[in-house]
């Protein structure tokens, strides 16, 4: 019997060290570490951890926002790992899965969860109408390549430098960095 950690965060700049600290205490033998948004479970970590488990392990998560972002996604993994025999516990909730009681709060945590991110969302669907209604709204502003794109990508085909330090050569993040290579690439963005 395993103890596995499933450790996750949103976005390449989030650390994920704070997950790791809670882990330590559990004897952990396997983590699986992933920086991928919760808003499908068709994530690789995710994918290889539930296939590396087995019945009479447990999976330890931070919490269940880890596992997936809303009810009907977070109830389907459960119900997948506790089909399997595979223990799932959280230690920011307390709870373990596997226990009726537990898959009774799960159930409300996951609703209550699911809740208050539509409700957020509402929210900030409705501040940007307002914002665009007043003129005060432009959007996201485009990153336009630097100058020197061309022979910083040149450097990163030859493997000379990673995409993370391509990122911070152009001053952006990872992931539109991701899009401007895809456009650079794609003969649509100039230098």
């Amino acid at each position: 019997m395993a103890n596995i950690a499933y450790i996750r965060v949103s976005t390449i700049e989030q650390n994920e060290g704070r997950q790791v600290e809670m882990m330590k205490p559990h004897s952990i033998d396997k983590t699986f570490t992933e920086k991928a948004s919760g808003k499908n479970t068709e994530r690789p970590e995710l994918l290889a951890m539930i296939d590396y488990a087995r019945q009479g392990d447990t999976v330890y998560i931070e919490s269940f926002s880890r596992l997936a972002r809303n009810t009907v996604d977070l109830l389907n993994l459960i119900e997948t790992m506790n089909g399997k025999g595979i223990k799932v516990i959280s230690l920011k909730e307390g709870m373990d899965t596997s226990t009726p009681a537990g898959k009774l709060m799960l159930t409300m945590i996951g609703a209550i969860a699911t809740f208050e991110r539509e409700n957020m969302l509402e929210r900030q669907r409705e501040g940007i109408a307002l914002a665009k209604a007043e003129g005060k709204y432009k959007g996201r502003q485009s990153k336009s390549l630097p100058s020197n794109f061309s022979t910083i990508y040149g450097q990163y085909k030859n493997r000379e430098i990673t995409k993370a330090k391509m990122a911070e050569l152009c001053d952006v993040s990872r992931p539109v960095m991701d899009r401007l290579i895809k456009e650079y690439e794609g003969g649509t963005a100039s230098c």
